[in-house]
């Protein structure tokens, strides 16, 4: 089968497509044919050599979301049959024709979308509503700060935030992508020099109850800033440095929760709970159109150097994917 390989630590050069062994499905787990993957950045970092795969995974071939078709299941598999139109999560090697996961990690898609739409799914979504429902715990007609707003995490967190009832505020690198996160239910747009003075204007002093941030260090201060007492923030990510200093009296005197979050480290018993709890509270809303996945373009799988050069520019709004159809 044909995959995506990092050759060697570097930059989008050091990509290859490569012939390698196709997997076969052991267990309880079943074989996909992929015909589309998201792009991340993870993927990004791991070619950098900064973000190791997990030791049950591909080492050189990257891809942590998938969508395609059931091709083989293994001995114990039950829930699955060739054929049925799947996506779901890996904590790598889904940039490949195939890809071999736990059958507890698939979900079936919806009849209005794609391979293509499905594919920029199961990543984004499930770490948006893992952040906002199950970590921070939002509820609705609470205040939710969402920075990297023109993100795949970002434009699936403000639709499931208003979804839910909460009021959004956000926060993005170009006034563009602010006026696009409005179309997906974004109801305060947000200066990233200034927004906690412009988060307490807006709300009267009062602060938003949930911040979700990727940004760490740079943001830290003003975050705390905007949140309200009784606040809860959750890191996703650090571009903006993962050292800093933290003002711990308005930690204690606005008792506040800070939470770090990542998918790809949990362990499979995880991250089957946050597929089921998609599976539960987010697919419908896909399925009926209420929230839907954000795609800026779609490179086929010969082009994703090209993909990791776009997504490193930090130009996209919403997701990149790669065909492989």
């Amino acid at each position: 089968m044909r995959a995506v390989v990092i050759t060697r630590p570097g930059g989008p050069e050091v990509l290859a497509i490569r012939e390698v062994p196709m997997p076969e499905p052991q267990g309880d787990q079943v074989r996909v044919r992929v015909h589309a993957a998201g792009l991340n950045r993870a993927d990004l970092l791991q070619r950098a050599g900064g973000y190791p795969a997990p030791p049950d995974v591909p080492s050189d071939i990257p891809g942590l979301e998938f969508a395609g078709t059931v091709d083989a299941v293994g001995p114990l598999a039950r829930r699955w049959r060739p054929g049925q139109r799947v996506m779901g999560l890996a904590g790598g090697g889904a940039q490949a024709e195939y890809i071999v996961v736990h059958e507890g990690l698939l979900v079936e898609i919806p009849d209005r979308l794609d391979f293509v739409q499905a594919a920029s799914i199961p990543e984004v979504f499930m770490t948006a509503h893992d952040a906002l429902f199950t970590q921070a715990g939002l509820q609705m007609g609470e205040r939710v700060l969402i920075h990297a707003a023109g993100s795949g995490v970002g434009t699936a967190a403000i639709q499931l935030a208003h979804a839910a009832g909460a009021i959004t505020f956000g926060t993005a690198r170009t006034a563009a992508k602010l006026e696009q996160a409005r179309e997906l239910g974004l109801d305060h747009a947000l200066t990233a020099q200034n927004f906690a003075a412009e988060v307490q204007r807006l709300t009267g002093g009062e602060g938003v109850q949930v911040v979700l941030d990727f940004v760490g260090s740079a943001y830290l201060a003003q975050n705390m800033e905007a949140l309200a007492p009784w606040g809860r923030m959750v890191i996703l990510a650090t571009m903006g440095g993962a050292q800093a200093g933290i003002n711990l009296g308005l930690l204690m005197a606005k008792r506040l929760q800070i939470r770090g979050s990542t998918l790809r480290a949990r362990s499979l018993e995880e991250k089957l709970a946050v597929t089921r709890r998609f599976a539960t509270s987010v697919l419908p809303l896909l399925a009926s159109g209420r929230v839907k996945p954000v795609i800026e373009r779609v490179y086929p799988l010969e082009e994703v150097a090209e993909a990791h050069r776009h997504m490193g520019e930090n130009r996209n709004f919403g997701k990149l994917v790669l065909s492989l159809t």
